[in-house]
């Protein structure tokens, strides 16, 4: 039989597959510790896998509810929208990419900040539209000044990672407010707040204030981080009602499972042993960062799960001495390491590496 070529979408070749966080090798003290995802290092609140035991033995078999009515109308009590202004998804990942899909026709261009989460170019690139970067003030944070300048006629879509990842940098409200005064009202402007929950920077926004009084305003949520629910894959995006609508079209029929939908309404419903939790994680993300400082490496103050060390060209020596002491941390290549929040004595492993993590970050 003559071997069969395949013919692939023009373009394809420039979409790069997402880079999951890889798993820790055994280290000598034989432990694993991956710190390369940003995920919770807690298991899920204990009503939360009261409530999957409970519903997991009806839940396989049939189709979860499409609309998930319980979950849309919890979120709606929450965050006092209408059900119509949330749409769901498999995670804020996917969410994201039904807002591209929705609003984006090839050619149109999509922009973000860069470096930021890294899935944004590829999931615009897959849907046949231009990713438009801007890069990141000197503080690691947005430059909104030169986003706005950058919007054109192709203009569709811009991304605000708020907190940013992988820098853990915030933009202020007064920002956000002179930004949204350049944006034209045809440009939807999408605050994705996948780590809100660990902002604790007063001059922060809120992006559901900030929907309730622009008209092309649209926050994304996740229930990954904070909640500890990334194995599920939930998330949401509160939008104007025709966007909303819009994301149930292009959505992924039952993407989100029953079990998922279950978690995150349990989850809602114990908000208040959730955050005691990450008050938690934000102390050990405070003292992470100050060890790191004392050691002598550089860290970039975060409102996230997680904390950067621009160490540009010393990325990957910072992450092989993490990996020889059985750590893995997410290295960007000649940029920088950012490193999860863990359990005390997770972090404990990594403020014992912090001298070898600033030999590795000095350059030679």
């Amino acid at each position: 039989m003559s071997e069969v070529t395949q013919t692939f979408r023009p373009g394809l070749e420039r979409v790069a597959a997402y880079r999951a966080g890889k798993p820790a090798p055994v280290g000598p003290d034989g432990r694993s510790i991956k710190l390369s995802s940003n995920e919770n290092p807690y298991p899920p609140l204990p009503a939360v896998v009261a409530r999957l035991a409970e519903v997991l033995p009806h839940s396989i078999s049939r189709y979860p509810s499409i609309a998930a009515e319980e979950l849309t109308g919890a979120l709606a009590a929450r965050f006092d929208v209408a059900a119509d202004n949330i749409a769901l998804g498999a995670g804020s990942v996917e969410v994201a990419a039904q807002l591209i899909h929705a609003l984006t026709a090839p050619g149109d261009e999509v922009m973000f900040a860069w470096r930021s989460f890294e899935a944004y170019p590829i999931l615009v690139r897959v849907a046949g539209a231009v990713p438009v970067e801007v890069p990141l003030d000197a503080e690691h944070r947005h430059d909104l000044p030169a986003m706005a300048a950058a919007i054109t006629d192709r203009t569709r879509l811009v991304f605000v990672c708020n907190p940013n990842n992988p820098t853990g940098t915030v933009v202020t409200a007064a920002e956000l407010e002179a930004f949204m005064a350049l944006v034209p009202r045809d440009v939807l402007v999408v605050v994705d707040e996948a780590y809100v929950h660990f902002d604790r920077a007063a001059e922060s926004p809120s992006g559901i204030d900030f929907f309730r009084r622009f008209p092309n305003i649209a926050v994304l949520h996740t229930f990954s981080k904070a909640y500890g629910l990334a194995g599920l894959r939930v998330g949401y995006a509160i939008a104007p009602t025709d966007v909303a609508e819009a994301l149930r079209k292009v959505a992924i029929p039952f993407a989100v499972s029953r079990l998922a939908q279950e978690a995150a309404v349990a989850s809602l419903a114990a908000e208040a042993e959730l955050d005691a939790r990450v008050e938690d994680m934000v102390a050990e993300r405070a003292r992470l960062t100050a060890a790191l400082l004392a050691a002598g490496v550089p860290a970039v103050p975060s409102e996230a799960n997680f904390v950067w060390l621009p160490v540009g060209d010393g990325a990957a020596g910072v992450a092989a001495a993490l990996e020889e002491r059985g750590i893995s941390a997410r290295a960007f290549a000649g940029e920088g390491v950012r490193v999860s929040i863990g359990d005390p004595t997770e972090n404990d492993a990594v403020i014992g590496a912090a001298a070898a993590i600033a030999a590795a970050a000095t350059p030679r």
